[in-house]
């Protein structure tokens, strides 16, 4: 059985690559988690922008879509974890409400923190917007 012994060359570059290493790991690991979170927050923006839609043009007049769609968007929102900073703003444009067939926008914009994962130089936050649009139901109960 033969014992390889390290040279007296060799002692510590152990201890520097671990030390070079470990910053660029960490900051890879930052960068992951901040992708992961955008990612996570967008899916969520375009899974709330939908329901909010529907859920205006289902309201009798436009200016209860406004009020039906903000809601929905908050319960949605509420429902998936997510944290708008400031809350979620909510806009929806009603101008295409009357007409064959009638449609309602609807955009849901949410600011997601990111200086809370650390890595340095990141934004502290990040905007994501989702855009959505419904037929307005022909067949909901006239005001």
């Amino acid at each position: 059985m033969t014992v390889h012994r390290l040279s007296r060359d060799e002692d510590g570059f152990a201890a520097i690559e671990v030390a070079i290493l470990t910053p660029a790991l960490l900051l890879m690991f930052a960068l992951v988690v901040v992708a992961g979170r955008v990612m996570v927050a967008a899916n969520a923006a375009g899974a709330v922008s939908g329901p909010a839609a529907r859920s205006a043009s289902l309201a009798l007049t436009p200016g209860a879509a406004q009020g039906a769609a903000a809601a929905r968007a908050a319960r949605t929102l509420a429902a998936q974890h997510l944290i708008c900073v400031g809350g979620p703003q909510v806009s929806v444009d009603t101008s295409a409400w009357t007409g064959h067939p009638g449609v309602v926008r609807v955009t849901i914009t949410c600011q997601v923190r990111l200086s809370d994962v650390g890595a340095p130089g990141l934004p502290g936050t990040r905007t994501i917007t989702s855009t959505a649009i419904s037929p307005v139901d022909p067949w909901r109960t006239q005001p």
